[in-house]
């Protein structure tokens, strides 16, 4: 059988370039963006449950979109009004120019990393410039984030639960007809399963990939077969390692619609 259809589980590129597209391009196959999960806010009952004060807080850390549209909603909801001196650092720029949904970006304060990395030499430096903030870290009850190279640095920061993370179902009639399933994280691979218990790989013949170790372990874990694995040595992205796959697969006969 060949590769024909391939699901990416993350949102769809906003622009029209990506390297998602190129490989589609190059294999003659189509490239589907499907998330297998997404997030949910927290209620603002649920929230006040930690006992986190918004209005003490002069700093706020993001890593995510989610991040960023969860915080500003809480503050609403709690009637928290955020003031114009509210400092904000960002793990990317693209989430940085994110916040211009909720603020004047120009007028405020605003840092960025350039590796998507709480370790990241560039954000580390602005808050160390920045080390008497109060600091909130808001994030997903399931995370990654770990705050020990914030700790290193001796700032304030205190983590906050405001949203969750959900398996994304899958409605009646809608099919995994598709031969390479690429998955980012733990909660893909439970979504998985949840939608489709009786999945079985061979038998489905889907190839699957995975993006970091966890991902890898939890497809391990479920009794898959990672044939996709990404970063190593030789592939530092997901795109990387899919497209030396698919040369591969080609060579075999095993790639295209035609």
């Amino acid at each position: 059988m060949k590769i024909k259809k391939i699901l990416v589980s993350q949102p769809k590129p906003s622009g029209d370039k990506s390297p998602y597209y190129d490989i589609a391009k190059k294999y003659d196959v189509e490239m589907v963006f499907r998330p297998f999960i997404k997030t949910e806010g927290l209620t603002a009952k649920e929230f006040r449950q930690q006992k986190v004060n918004l209005a003490e807080f002069t700093g706020v850390i993001f890593t995510s979109r989610a991040a960023i549209d969860n915080f500003f909603r809480l503050c609403e909801e709690t009637r928290v009004k955020i003031p114009d001196t509210m400092r904000y650092f960002c793990t990317t720029e693209s989430i940085a120019l994110y916040l211009q949904k909720y603020i004047v970006y120009r007028k405020r304060k605003i840092s960025f990393g350039a590796t998507g990395k709480l370790n990241d030499s560039t954000l580390l430096a602005a808050l160390d410039k920045n080390n008497k903030e109060k600091l909130l870290f808001p994030v997903s009850d399931v995370h990654k984030e770990d705050l020990s190279i914030l700790e290193a640095h001796h700032l304030d920061v205190t983590k906050a639960i405001m949203f969750r993370t959900v398996s994304n179902d899958f409605q009646p009639g809608e099919n995994l007809d598709y031969d390479v399933l690429l998955f980012f994280s733990p909660a893909g691979i439970q979504s998985l399963k949840k939608n489709f218990p009786d999945f079985k790989q061979d038998k489905e013949h889907i190839y699957l990939g995975a993006f970091g170790p966890t991902a890898v372990k939890a497809i391990e874990d479920a009794d898959l077969r990672v044939d996709i694995a990404a970063p190593s040595a030789e592939h530092k992205s997901m795109t990387g390692a899919l497209d030396a796959f698919l040369a591969k697969m080609k060579e075999e006969g095993k790639v295209g619609r035609g």
